[in-house]
């Protein structure tokens, strides 16, 4: 930033020559204008802006090259105030400046440094130069990157949404300081436009240290992963053997770890965790024995690769994690060169299983969730003519973008495609559907909770009944009225259903709260259920698991419901539900 700058003062002479053919310039004016130019190279600041300010009074050509050279002097004596009081009368008084985007250019280096982002951001999307790019690339990394302040990067990455090093810096900083599951969200949604942040420049307050090895889980190992890389002898997982060593990856954030507070934004973490480890002692049970390792994985690749490498790591049978895009790349390497089982718990894009034979989803995909619906809507003899709406989110598109490419499969061609916005009757209103244009079906994809009800609404407005199928998180189930559910045919796509009626759904809800003095979420329910397939399964075959045909949960005792790996490694269960005698009962 700072040569682009010191470039720029040296541009004045260039400046100066095309200035003169388009104007005559008196004499002593030109004299005045090439010293004022020359105190600013030397660095004698005050004197050049006393120069510039004078040329300023008199008008004429070289007055706004006298703008821009003054707020130069000042921005160079760190008078940001000054310098962008200056600029701004620059551009309100000379608007066609022919080098108004060098204006713009150091505008935004002086809100940068006055921490206007927002203003500096706004001037930058007005620069046309291809030119300046490079150093616009230099200028927003030196300083967005700096930002520590979460809901402030948000905000303005709502506000310059197309704004790639916005967003880079904004992924940077989620995956250096949250763990709450939307941040993780919003991280994956950015990360997959604009790519993982890569040769970040350096931050307040960081630094790089041998102390900084990742800490050990509550009730994991104490010792530390060497930073070295060590060749092992790799243990032979072809067949089964009378343990197997279990390492949980996450960001337990144990340094900021309270005990006695509950509204923790990792919390799907730590019942992640606790539903693991009661998996463990029900395997026990059953005379399987695992060790169970839990590391504390933040989005830091050095300390991911330091621990993959260390010797310990080389007996690890199972990965749970990691859950951030860099380091489970790492460990996706290490699964993948050692045999090592590799467990996504909560992630559903099937990229990443893709060509990957030890890693595993233990949600269902987007993709198949969407081909799963369309199956089950087939089975209705309801999948032609559908309408199809979604929700503001991320998630929303991709499912509907998914469900939309299923459909096309069938040679089904949608009424409508349309996004959900306002109150139920204007969404009635936007609908192209009717009495006499009745679609087939309608599909909804929302993760708004107030959605479903609106969407249901709007299609009494439009007196269409037909059957809906929707996303379960586009309802309410504590505010929306039975009604909702039981008065017309309606369809809900609930990977995450538990069927509370079932006796071992109720024997571990019991067990946990007797445990953790707290009900079960259906992340404690998440991570009980993958805990106990798998190592189930590494009991009958090892981690290399060749006969897929059988690689299915073939037991009633899991708390969702359950597994199916025969197709590939994504999970293919995606329980469909409807609402029947007072409960959701799964149909499909």
């Amino acid at each position: 930033m700072n040569n682009r700058l010191y470039w720029l003062s040296w541009l004045a002479v260039g400046l100066l020559s095309i200035a003169m053919a388009k104007a005559q310039v008196p004499a002593d004016l030109e004299r005045r204008y090439k010293a004022a130019i020359r105190l600013v190279q030397t660095a004698n600041y005050e004197r050049a802006k006393t120069e510039f300010n004078a040329i300023i009074q008199r008008g004429g050509s070289l007055s706004p090259y006298a703008h821009y050279y003054y707020a130069l002097a000042a921005y160079k004596q760190k008078n940001f105030t000054q310098a962008r009081l200056m600029l701004r009368q620059l551009m309100d008084r000379f608007p066609d400046w022919q080098k108004m985007d060098d204006a713009r250019y150091l505008f935004a280096a002086v809100c940068m440094e006055m921490g206007q982002y927002e203003d500096a951001l706004t001037a930058i999307e007005r620069i046309g130069d291809p030119a300046l790019r490079p150093e616009i690339d230099k200028l927003e990394r030196h300083f967005l990157y700096r930002v520590q302040d979460l809901n402030r990067l948000k905000l303005m990455q709502k506000e310059f949404p197309d704004n790639r090093n916005l967003g880079l810096a904004l992924i940077d900083l989620i995956q250096r300081s949250s763990s709450d599951k939307d941040d993780l969200v919003l991280s994956d949604r950015l990360t997959n436009r604009f790519g993982l942040p890569t040769n970040t420049p350096d931050r307040p307050g960081t630094t790089t240290t041998a102390s900084t090895q990742s800490a050990p889980a509550p009730g994991a190992t104490s010792g530390r992963p060497s930073s070295t890389t060590n060749v092992t002898s790799r243990p032979d997982r072809s067949r089964p053997k009378g343990y197997y060593n279990v390492a949980v990856m996450f960001p337990f954030r144990l340094n900021e770890f309270d005990a006695q507070k509950r509204a923790r934004s990792n919390q799907y973490v730590f019942d992640l965790y606790n539903g693991i480890k009661m998996a463990k002692e029900k395997l026990k049970e059953e005379g399987i024995i695992i060790n169970l390792f839990a590391y504390d994985v933040e989005n830091d690749p050095e300390r991911t690769q330091a621990l993959v490498n260390s010797p310990a790591f080389a007996q690890t049978d199972l990965i749970i994690g990691p859950l951030y895009a860099e380091p489970n790349r790492i460990a996706l390497s290490f699964a993948g060169q050692n045999n090592v089982l590799l467990i996504n718990p909560i992630a559903t894009s099937s990229e990443l299983v893709a060509g990957q034979p030890m890693a595993y989803l233990a949600q269902p995909s987007v993709s198949r969730q969407a081909e799963k619906a369309v199956e089950f809507v087939r089975s209705l003899s309801a999948v032609r003519r559908p309408a199809i709406y979604y929700g503001a989110s991320r998630r929303d598109s991709l499912l509907t973008a998914a469900y939309v490419e299923q459909l096309r499969k069938q040679g089904v061609q949608p009424l409508e495609v349309k996004k959900l916005t306002g109150t139920a009757q204007t969404i009635a209103d936007g609908m192209k559907i009717s009495e006499t244009n009745v679609p087939g079906h309608v599909f909804l994809s929302s993760s708004n909770e107030d959605d479903g009800s609106r969407l249901i609404d709007a299609l009494g407005r439009r007196r269409i009944n037909v059957p809906v199928i929707a996303t379960s998180s586009a309802f309410d189930f504590y505010k929306n009225s039975v009604s909702t559910f039981a008065r017309r045919e309606l369809y809900l796509l609930f990977p995450d259903y538990v069927d509370q009626t079932r006796p071992i759904v109720a024997d571990f809800q019991e067990q946990y709260l007797a445990q953790r003095k707290i009900i079960p979420s259906v992340f404690a329910s998440q991570g009980y259920d993958m805990m106990l397939f798998f190592g189930r399964q590494m009991a009958k075959n090892g981690t290399i698991f060749r006969n897929r045909s059988a690689l299915r949960s073939d037991t009633d005792d899991y708390v969702l419901s359950g597994f199916d790996y025969t197709q590939n490694n994504e999970n293919q269960v995606v329980p469909i539900v409807k609402w029947d005698g007072g409960r959701f009962v799964k149909v499909n």
